[in-house]
């Protein structure tokens, strides 16, 4: 009998702990053409606030939006959108399906070597060769984010700070590399401690799952076709870690942020150069 209630306690813990069960019970929005699309809100800050809900979203593309998809998103009243994707990858995926008068912000991620980079990552995908992106390219596309991408983070930050601009989605390609990086940022100018920004982060494994192994399945054809070998045979190393995400992707954006400027919070006044008025501007709009 003991050991009966033991199984059952553990079992009733594994469940209450199941990262897709909690996501479910959430209530979050979900799109049939984009599974990362959600809300930054819900989070505890340092000092016991809470990030307010239906303010700020982060997400991937949205080209592939159906009809009420786009009907969810004029449901929530969003107002503005940003989109880092390059013009090359814009041509290559189509524009984004938005509710009438959504005001689109274009960002595109190109400045030094970020553009090269998304360059080769389409090359990836496109023909099954995925010798130019090894797993520790992951961390680094994080880097080159905090490094590179500051003119970028700096005018989301401000954006994000205009009441008249929220409810408000910033998104890239997958909503993972780029938009993790910017998420982190905005997340940690609020006060939300880096753990609980690196488990917001890991949640884009849960919510691309399905997604990620459609699309791993898609490569594996694609390669085993350009290099003339059975689909079984084809190594899936590299992509298979661009695809699935780890902690220390995310933790290599404040590794090059302390680095640079000692804390993630220097970074954003000095690296980003966002004045106080808008980080309190933010805090006092998105904090309840």
């Amino acid at each position: 009998m003991k050991s009966y209630k033991f199984v059952l306690l553990l079992v009733c813990y594994l469940l209450a702990f199941n990262p897709v069960q909690a996501i479910q019970e959430t209530g979050d929005i979900r799109l049939e053409g984009q599974p990362n699309f959600r809300d930054i809100g819900g989070y505890q800050t340092s000092d016991g606030r809470t990030v307010k809900k239906g303010l700020v979203y982060r997400s991937g593309e949205l080209p592939r939006l159906t009809d009420e998809d786009v009907q969810k998103l004029d449901d929530l009243g969003i107002k503005t959108v940003v989109n880092f994707l390059t013009l090359s990858e814009i041509e290559s995926r189509g524009r984004d399906r938005l509710p009438e008068g959504v005001k689109e912000i274009p960002m595109p991620m190109d400045a030094g070597n970020m553009g090269e980079l998304a360059e080769v990552i389409k090359y990836a995908r496109a023909t099954g060769d995925f010798t130019e992106v090894p797993p520790e390219l992951n961390a680094e596309i994080h880097r080159i984010g905090v490094d590179q991408g500051r003119e970028y983070y700096a005018a989301l930050l401000r954006e994000i700070a205009k009441p008249e601009s929220q409810p408000l989605v910033f998104h890239c390609s997958h909503g993972v590399h780029r938009t993790g990086t910017g998420a982190a940022i905005l997340l940690s100018a609020l006060g939300v401690p880096w753990e609980t920004v690196r488990e917001d982060y890991m949640l884009s494994n849960e919510y691309r799952k399905e997604e990620i192994e459609h699309r791993l399945v898609q490569l594996r054809e694609k390669a085993a076709e350009t290099f003339l070998m059975e689909p079984e045979e084809v190594d899936m190393t590299n992509i298979e870690a661009f695809y699935v995400l780890q902690p220390t992707y995310i933790d290599a954006s404040l590794d090059e942020a302390v680095k640079q400027y000692g804390s993630m919070e220097n970074y954003i006044r000095e690296g980003l150069g966002v004045e106080d008025e808008v980080i309190q501007a933010l805090q006092a709009q998105l904090l309840d």
